[in-house]
């Protein structure tokens, strides 16, 4: 119950921000926000959450048969609210084993799967930071973002390398792991349990990746569309506020948010998202108008996955693994 408790004050925290930020103008700006360019933002996401089932089916391949279309984008919701609601989202990758485990898919597979997904993510990711630098040889930037521009570039290349390390040296990453356990002090099966998991996780993801490439860049292109409508609400909502501004601008924004918000270790980066991305909108369009497409934002994009994912989160798992992952300790 505690923990609930703290959930719900974070989040209250963080709705707080853009109200007193904005002030009353705010309100004016939000009132004049058209309706059905709001309405437009939620579609946007739902289509996001299918392009993910879809994602999730072509990555388990074969084991997806005893899956149900309508479960599998129900497991996507449940995994995204796991996401949304845990520090630095590590509920998602327990969320999405529990569920899909109950279909008669194993641990390693599950695991590789979302392994492949995230690696997909950064794939994208640094794609498009290569677009904005470009784009951004072309167009002023300020020192501040330029750095900020550069320092997300260098850390999703070095996720990259994490991943391309681990396939090429994971059977000294598994005997580096059996060393630490042996000085922590840990039991001879346990030692054994964990490299097995890792030689699982190795075999399933290497499987994954053999799949055939037409199937690899449907993946890549669904990935593609999910994060280009979900980081086009940000350009939306100050659009529709009366606001010309880059796409580019908006989608760096969001992504310089959405980072600090990962290190800061709070539930969905609320609290640290919002003052990140009020740091860099205000100067450019104003601290009202910051303050409404902040807020519209964050509704579309991380309340309303708490609020639609919360209950098929329930139905799908229970209240059990809830409590679990929300006391999840950060380190």
């Amino acid at each position: 119950m505690k923990r609930l408790v703290w959930l719900a004050a974070v989040l209250l925290l963080a709705l707080m921000i853009p109200l007193f930020m904005g002030g009353t103008d705010m309100f004016h700006r939000l009132r004049n926000f058209p309706p059905s360019l709001f309405l437009s933002m939620f579609a946007m996401v739902l289509v996001g959450w299918c392009a993910n089932t879809m994602r999730l089916r072509l990555l388990l391949g074969e084991s997806a048969n005893g899956l149900e279309m309508r479960k599998s984008l129900g497991v996507v919701m449940a995994t995204e609210f796991a996401y949304s609601a845990t520090p630095g989202g590590g509920g998602a990758p327990l969320t999405l084993v529990a569920l899909l485990s109950r279909y008669g898919i194993g641990p390693a597979k599950s695991t590789a799967a979302f392994a492949t997904d995230q690696l997909n993510d950064l794939v994208f990711f640094l794609l498009a930071l290569i677009g904005i630098l470009i784009y951004a040889v072309f167009h002023k930037l300020s020192e501040n973002l330029e750095w900020m521009l550069t320092a997300s570039a260098l850390l999703i290349s070095a996720g990259l390398c994490a991943c391309a390390g681990f396939a090429r040296y994971h059977r000294r990453i598994i005997l580096f792991n059996g060393k630490l356990l042996k000085r922590l002090k840990r039991k001879n099966s346990t030692r054994i349990r964990w490299a097995r998991k890792l030689l699982h996780f190795r075999d399933a993801l290497a499987e994954t990746w053999k799949m055939p490439h037409r199937i690899l860049f449907k993946v890549f292109v669904l990935t593609c569309i999910h994060w280009s409508l979900r980081y086009s609400v940000l350009y939306l909502a100050l659009l529709g506020l009366g606001v010309d501004i880059e796409w580019a601008w908006t989608f760096l924004v969001q992504m310089l948010s959405l980072s600090a918000g990962q290190f800061s270790l709070s539930p969905g980066g609320a609290g640290a998202a919002e003052l990140t991305s009020a740091a860099l909108l205000a100067p450019m369009v104003g601290k009202s108008t910051a303050a409404a497409a902040i807020l519209i934002w964050r509704i579309v994009t991380y309340y309303f996955y708490l609020v639609a994912g919360g209950p098929v989160f329930l139905m799908m798992v229970g209240k059990p693994l809830l409590i679990k992952l929300l006391r999840i300790k950060t380190v």
